[in-house]
């Protein structure tokens, strides 16, 4: 058997990224792929400014606690003061400019309004500032000219909020992957029709779809396709037309109603690995052939089969389908952020394949299992809030760190 790390060597070797990219908003770029790198194009922020609601004014004139300045004028945000005359102050607000000559601002609770003997409005200063107080440098978060986003990079909330604190208006990115979805087996029928005998509702459609939909992809669903091999290479034909990628579920093993694999053969290329790791051992992967009005494109799309039992589905997706959907995309080969957490049950009979191991934070930080880990209790993977990613034949006592992938932390 194949490790997991060699399967994932060899799927990335295979994959290429997306050629085709299109310029969106940054408004609506969430979960996008950058194809370009964000250059800013000025400082961050442009200007000194005062993160404080408060006095500006210059140290030096006031050296000690109780002096008194005459306040000359008043800078709000969006505003630009006047240069500072010596011996005077500023009313200043958050993110106003700095007024010129003024280097320090004192927070309005350290200080008390007040009037000259002339009348004029004026500030007690209660705390001798210090230069440099309360004032954000201009370009201390960025200079000009830096790169602040990669390409590669996937665009979290955050990240748009730093592409439009340079002022871009608009992001390069990579297209969205094409995925041809579709399941096999004359056993599997839709809910809201009538189960018959023998009959099971095909949940893997609805988790598969599900999942390449959070991994920004375009879905194009083939639905269920009958248990006959000319059907399965008309599927395998339309899903190879206009999409990157062509995912099934069930029917990758060799038996006589197993039609995928013969089928993928006679219209591509196909190999059937087993991998070292439980559950999700059987993965087809290979490619499919375009036709003729490809329009330029690469001459195949992409195939990976995974197993029908909806955990090994939906395990070997995390761990093997979505670093395929990455390198599609031009992201960097990473691995998924792991914590470090305690284990809060033994686990004495481990197996001999990589394990991932459905749990969740209990109330007293411990993780608990789920008590079924069979590959085919779907209820597990809704329970859980990760995978504990066990190595081979590697036993877990109470209180052993593990290692602790959560679902959250999945884009």
């Amino acid at each position: 058997m194949l490790s997991l790390d060699e399967a994932l060597a060899r799927l990335r070797a295979a994959t290429s990224p997306l050629a085709e990219t299109e310029a969106v908003s940054t408004f609506d770029a969430l979960g996008r792929v950058l194809a370009r790198a964000v250059r800013s194009r000025l400082d961050v922020p442009p200007h000194d400014n005062s993160s404080m609601d408060g006095y500006a004014m210059r140290a030096a004139d006031v050296p000690s606690r109780g002096g008194v300045l005459p306040v000359l004028q008043r800078v709000a945000a969006g505003q630009v003061g006047v240069r500072l005359e010596a011996g005077s102050a500023a009313r200043i607000f958050t993110g106003a400019p700095i007024p010129e000559g003024a280097d320090a601002v004192v927070m309005q609770e350290h200080c008390e309004p007040t009037t000259m003997l002339d009348g004029r409005p004026a500030v007690r200063v209660k705390t001798p500032p210090e230069a440099g107080q309360w004032i954000r440098r201009r370009g201390e978060d960025v200079r000009a000219d830096a790169v602040v986003l990669e390409a590669g990079t996937r665009l979290t909330p955050q990240a748009l909020g730093l592409a439009a604190s340079v002022g871009a208006a608009t992001l390069d990115v990579v297209r969205r992957p094409r995925v041809a979805l579709f399941s096999t087996g004359d056993e599997l029928v839709m809910p809201g029709e009538p189960l018959k005998p023998g009959a099971i509702y095909n949940s893997n459609r609805y988790t598969l779809r599900a999942l390449l939909q959070q991994a920004g992809c375009e879905v194009g669903d083939l639905g269920i396709v009958p248990d006959r091999l000319e059907a399965t290479r008309e599927a395998l034909r339309r899903a190879a037309r206009g999409h990157d990628l062509i995912l099934t579920s069930g029917g990758v093993s060799v038996g006589e109603e197993d039609h995928l694999r013969p089928a993928v053969q006679a219209e591509g290329a196909i190999d059937l690995w087993q991998i070292a790791i439980k559950p999700g051992k059987p993965l087809a992967f290979g490619h499919v052939r375009r036709g003729v009005d490809n329009e330029g494109g690469p001459a195949s799309a992409l195939f990976i089969g995974l197993p029908g039992n909806p955990v090994s589905s939906f395990v070997t997706f995390l761990v093997a389908v979505r670093p395929v959907l990455q390198a599609l995309q031009g992201m960097p080969a990473t691995e998924p952020a792991a914590l470090a957490l305690p284990a809060g049950f033994d686990w004495s009979r481990p197996d001999a394949r990589r394990e991932f191991l459905r749990a969740r934070r209990g109330a007293d930080g411990l993780l608990e299992l789920f008590p079924n880990q069979s590959s085919g209790v779907l209820t597990s993977a809704v329970w859980a809030e990760g995978l504990i990613d066990n190595p081979p034949g590697h036993a877990i006592a109470r209180g052993d760190l593990v290692r602790f992938l959560p679902f959250s932390d999945r884009p």
